[in-house]
């Protein structure tokens, strides 16, 4: 759906901010709890978090925000998003809320809504909610009693022996490490491990959080982390996730990247292998690789192409019947398993399909063969609202024509003050050089 005005406050991925400051402080997370019972006429919500510091300053402050329009709150505690989207589901909730800057740095933090499916909300939703921000009075609406506030920490664990009945018997690998990037996988995978890896050598590595460690050094942010940790401790793989662990990635024996194209090929042919619902398409962003179009293709499996975020990837899914969608940066979602992101569904699924596909996971790299693709992001000095998108695209329609059998992609990013430059082409060379022209000229912009 297209909008007539843009969002001011939501992102790609809810609201976003350094913690304690701008959109990101109490007084703020509980005018921003209210307007969003006031728009979703809830009276049962779950919250969870991640593992940053900040997150029970916020929880309290959205907590107390949606009490005092009467609904009822359900702490689970830290959780991956994917598993409030769970408990959702389990609890027959109107909807829920996660407090959580997924990828960014510990400082930041963030509030993402879903709906009673279990989904992020749509555009449209966001921008109502920010509409009744925009009346909000000092004052709730709710006159009778406050809604009552409960922890309900066993949804952790449910949500994880539930992720882990999806690995399929014999699907398990030995030899295999998990970075949990100091999220809030870090309170999953240990279950999960201990439940479909018992008696396998599985090593669970960033998984001790401090409040401030989140995403340091480690997990889909610093894939070299658990890349030297594979190869140094000669393993078969690992798995990599991010703060809210609603992102994986996988390095093979090598130490090498897989990233989501490469996960979305493999799950794509095992999907269309045991006929699931909607195989025959596939959904992936602008960002995706041309070389998974083309490989799908050869699948007799149609690619349908949608902007950045997951969300996003959601809705073209239903409109269109695909059964899976994903980025190239480890969003996936399998619909027969799975309403949003799912970072450990994922890897669950992963080891399923290369089990029943009989793949190597070391060739995949070689053999998917991706073009030379190069992504440069530039510091963007002002709000991304007020950066002229058609004079950047009318400055650089004349490198277009030197890339006719590759692309040239620009946009803002969502949930960081970038603008994000992506050319692909065949030649490497030309994707270098026009790279480096389109970043020295694309400064003035920023």
């Amino acid at each position: 759906m297209t909008l007539k005005r843009e969002r001011k406050l939501f992102g790609t991925d809810g609201v976003r901010d350094v913690a304690n400051q701008g959109s990101m402080t109490p007084e703020f997370a509980l005018k921003l709890g209210r307007a969003f019972i006031k728009f979703n006429h809830g009276r049962k919500i779950v919250i969870g978090r991640d593992t940053r510091l900040s997150c029970r300053m916020l929880e309290s402050a959205l907590s107390s925000g949606i009490s005092s329009e009467g609904a009822d709150i359900y702490l689970a505690g830290v959780i991956p998003t994917p598993g409030v989207s769970y408990a959702i589901k389990e609890l027959h909730a109107d909807g829920g809320a996660v407090i959580s800057a997924s990828h960014n740095p510990a400082e930041y933090n963030g509030i993402k809504f879903l709906g009673s499916d279990g989904c992020k909300l749509p555009d449209e939703y966001e921008l109502a909610i920010e509409d009744i921000l925009e009346l909000e009075s000092d004052h709730a609406s709710f006159n009778g009693q406050c809604g009552k506030i409960q922890d309900i920490p066993e949804l952790v664990e449910n949500y994880a022996l539930h992720t882990a009945k999806l690995l399929e018997s014999g699907a398990a690998l030995d030899d295999i490490a998990f970075d949990c990037a100091n999220g809030a996988s870090s309170v999953t995978v240990p279950v999960l491990v201990n439940e479909s890896f018992k008696g396998l050598n599985t090593f669970i590595i960033a998984n001790k959080f401090d409040g401030l460690n989140i995403n340091k050094s480690c997990g889909v942010m610093s894939m070299q982390n658990i890349s030297s940790y594979v190869t140094s401790h000669n393993l078969a793989m690992g798995f990599a996730f991010d703060g809210d662990a609603d992102r994986v990635l996988i390095c093979d024996k090598f130490g090498r990247i897989i990233d989501g194209d490469i996960i979305l090929w493999v799950l794509g042919r095992w999907l269309a292998k045991n006929k699931f619902p909607g195989s025959d398409k596939l959904v992936v962003t602008v960002m995706s690789n041309m070389a998974l179009e083309a490989h799908l293709a050869d699948e007799g499996i149609k690619t349908l192409r949608c902007p950045v975020g997951d969300r996003y990837v959601l809705e073209l899914m239903r409109e269109s019947g695909a059964g899976l969608g994903g980025e190239q940066s480890g969003h996936i979602i399998a619909s027969a398993f799975t309403s949003t992101g799912d970072g450990l569904c994922t890897a669950m699924l992963f080891l399923n399909a290369v089990h029943d596909l009989g793949e190597d996971i070391s060739s995949l790299i070689d053999r998917f063969g991706r073009y030379p693709q190069k992504l440069t992001n530039l510091t963007l000095k002002r709000p991304r609202d007020e950066v002229d998108m058609n004079a950047v695209n009318e400055l650089v329609e004349e490198y277009k024509l030197r890339v006719s059998s590759g692309r040239i992609f620009i946009r803002t990013s969502g949930t960081e003050p970038l603008l994000r430059i992506l050319v692909e082409a065949p030649e490497k060379n030309l994707v270098e050089e026009i790279s480096d022209i389109l970043a020295s000229k694309l400064e003035s912009f920023c």
